[in-house]
């Protein structure tokens, strides 16, 4: 999921400064994810490695965990590449919840 305590210290207990970076994540990850699927596998991989590093950032430790699994893939890349797609979409929805709810 999320680790907000992670997320809080990243964004130095800003619950305003937390929103944006989550607002941002969430862009970053549906596009970086779309273009995976139609990248070569090299372009994949250092996609993967981007969105390694911005979930790292923000405390999304299964979608780090999932985006490595995608760099490290050989022929099963695709099925990685599935399974990334699913730990985005539910830190996706998570930060949507966040971002609807009244800021702090």
């Amino acid at each position: 999921m999320l680790d907000r305590a992670h997320l809080a210290r990243t964004t130095f207990g800003s619950a305003e400064l937390a929103r944006e970076v989550l607002g941002l994540f969430d862009a970053q990850s549906e596009r970086l994810l779309e273009a995976m699927r139609d990248g070569d596998p090299a372009a994949v991989r250092r996609l993967a490695h981007t969105l390694k590093g911005a979930a790292l950032g923000i405390g999304a430790i299964e979608v780090a965990r999932a985006a490595e699994a995608v760099e490290r893939a050989g022929a099963e890349q695709k099925a990685a590449l599935r399974q990334l797609a699913r730990a985005v979409e539910s830190v996706r929805t998570v930060i949507a919840a966040i971002l609807a709810s009244p800021a702090e």
